[in-house]
């Protein structure tokens, strides 16, 4: 089965949001055997979606629409598709109107005409109940073409799918069995891998995709079978795959869908039941929010500090000023300093440091923009790496403090960190 994917909103036309819903919906029915065939986004004109619909139609018999159904008059997706449908009237859903009233009283906001609005509903289509929110999604149909409506807030559309649109359209259609399995990795570049994984990837079986995902924290790599009898045996085939793989990349494999760097190392420290500190120049903070942002951080995340400074790197961290002044407070010595010091400092198993030039001023010839320093500190010893990003500064704090991460992971499970 094929779909296509339309957001609405000038609001994406002119780059004021980043359209993530696209991406949300695509995933959610790829899981399910949908294949996404177009993404496109209209304007808030009642031509713009109009057109769009009727191009999209001929690609596919079903599009899924989010944004334009909140209260204000720029909202205009659900009168467009009541005409686009051929509805004669709009009705008062009585379940809809309880549901915006009882919503809008526990915030003890009182129901306007406009909020009343939103439980209007074109007499062609079928009301999804919105708990999320006051905006219920819509269900249309006609001469075999589907149309579903979403509300364009993340949340409140992610809500709908999973617990309406899903569901229906396994009633209505017969889905196909997907498999996916997703490999995360770290430590090593897209072109790097696709190298080593060569042989294997062209011994893979006919049915089993493999994709590259590049991100600032790794490439992730994904299996797929989009013709599976029964999931458990695709699952033992793609194990059997796995184990090969991971003979090729043993050090690069962080985890399995789900995991991420930061999960697998706060994983790792609590199975070790040790503890961890940060120390951070460049990256100002950014690997302490990456760890706590993990569910149960504070069972082994003690605090970090961030010395931007030389005179902190000094006071706090026992950095030594002479080291500073002859090295730079970009190198081997004081982030391997800076490590040390935290761990000493916030008396913890491990530590980590960063100190680079983020840029874009501030780099030399020697030591040019993106030039980045990356240490542990363990129990027994202290690694460093030297590292350089490029220019952009916002994907030079990604990467440093994701580096550093990975450093740690290696560091935890006994990997080579050379």
């Amino acid at each position: 089965m094929k779909a296509s994917i339309l957001t609405v909103g000038d609001e994406i036309l002119i780059g004021q949001i980043v359209d993530t819903n696209s991406s949300r919906i695509a995933q959610r029915l790829g899981e399910h055997g949908v294949s996404v065939c177009e993404m496109r986004s209209a304007g808030d004109t009642r031509e713009a979606i109009t057109g769009a619909l009727n191009e999209l139609f001929t690609g596919c018999n079903l599009v899924i629409i989010t944004g334009g159904l909140g209260p204000t008059k720029d909202d205009i997706t659900k009168h467009t598709l009541a005409r686009y449908f051929g509805a004669t009237r709009m009705t008062l859903h009585e379940p809809v109107l309880r549901h915006i009233t009882e919503l809008l009283g526990r915030r003890g906001i009182a129901l306007s005409e406009l909020n009343r609005n939103q439980a209007l509903v074109p007499d062609v289509c079928e009301a999804l109940p919105n708990l999320a929110g006051t905006a219920p999604g819509l269900w249309f149909e006609r001469d075999g073409k589907f149309a579903i409506a979403l509300p364009g807030v993340p949340y409140e559309m992610e809500y709908l799918m999973d617990s309406e649109v899903i569901p229906r359209l396994k009633k209505h259609f017969s889905l196909g069995k997907v498999y996916h399995k997703n490999i995360t990795t770290a430590g090593i570049a897209e072109s790097t891998l696709a190298e080593a994984v060569a042989a294997w990837e062209a011994g893979l079986p006919a049915h089993l995709r493999l994709a590259y995902l590049p991100s600032l924290s790794g490439v992730k790599l994904r299996l797929s079978c989009y013709a599976a009898d029964t999931y458990a045996d695709v699952a033992d085939e793609v194990e059997v795959q796995l184990r090969h793989l991971r003979q090729l990349i043993p050090s690069h494999i962080v985890g399995y869908d789900g995991d991420t760097l930061e999960s697998v190392v706060g994983q790792l420290l609590k199975v070790r039941r040790a503890t961890l500190a940060t120390a951070e120049s460049c990256t100002g903070g950014r690997i302490a929010a990456l760890i706590t942002a993990q569910p149960g951080a504070s069972a082994y995340f003690k605090g970090g500090i961030v010395a931007y400074s030389n005179d902190l790197k000094v006071q706090t961290l026992g950095v030594s000023s002479g080291d500073i002044e002859k090295f730079g407070a970009v190198s081997k010595a004081v982030v391997e300093q800076m490590a040390q010091g935290a761990r000493r400092t916030l008396q913890v198993d491990y530590a980590v440091a960063s100190s680079g030039i983020a840029g874009p001023d501030g780099g030399t010839p020697e030591k040019p923009v993106g030039t980045v320093w990356v240490a542990v500190a363990t129990p027994r010893e202290v690694f460093s790496h030297k590292l350089n990003f490029g220019n952009d500064r916002e994907r030079t704090i990604l990467r440093a403090s994701y580096s550093v991460l990975n450093l740690l992971r290696l560091a935890l499970t006994g990997s080579s960190v050379g």
